[in-house]
């Protein structure tokens, strides 16, 4: 669905949709930026430079480009000095979302997450089937 909304760019009004959340211009300038990278990035002898390489030679901003990494329109499989930052801590990671560290990380709290609620399962259950009485005192 269609929302005007302002370009978080430049700040010029436009139809925002789930296909496109910046302007039309500043979309063009995106994709000019990316014809630039892409052509860097083409030549035999630039496959090995780093993300600050193509930074300073192309012009076109870190950020940019690491937009077009997950967007998966550069694939980084073709670069081996490439990568981007893990979403949890922003080690470089060149696959997944996720460092081997954080993802470690994640897993065991998932599991310590079950096992409690393992245990509170069985704590509700074995609460369940049970009767209690209450004897008087003999004085």
């Amino acid at each position: 669905m269609n929302q005007l909304a302002n370009c978080p760019k430049c700040n010029a009004l436009f139809m925002k949709n789930s296909f496109q959340t910046i302007c039309n211009s500043c979309l063009k300038e995106e994709e000019r930026s990316f014809e630039t990278v892409y052509k860097f990035l083409k030549k035999q002898e630039n496959r090995q430079a780093t993300m600050i390489e193509i930074v300073e030679k192309t012009g076109v901003e870190e950020e940019l480009i690491l937009k077009f990494i997950r967007q998966k329109r550069i694939h980084i499989s073709n670069f081996p000095n490439l990568g981007y930052p893990c979403d949890r801590c922003g080690t470089m990671i060149r696959e997944g979302r996720y460092c081997a560290a954080c993802e470690q990380d994640i897993e065991s709290q998932m599991s310590q997450l079950d096992q409690l609620e393992q245990l509170e399962k069985e704590k509700q259950n074995s609460s369940k089937g049970t009767y209690y009485t209450i004897q008087p005192k003999n004085n």
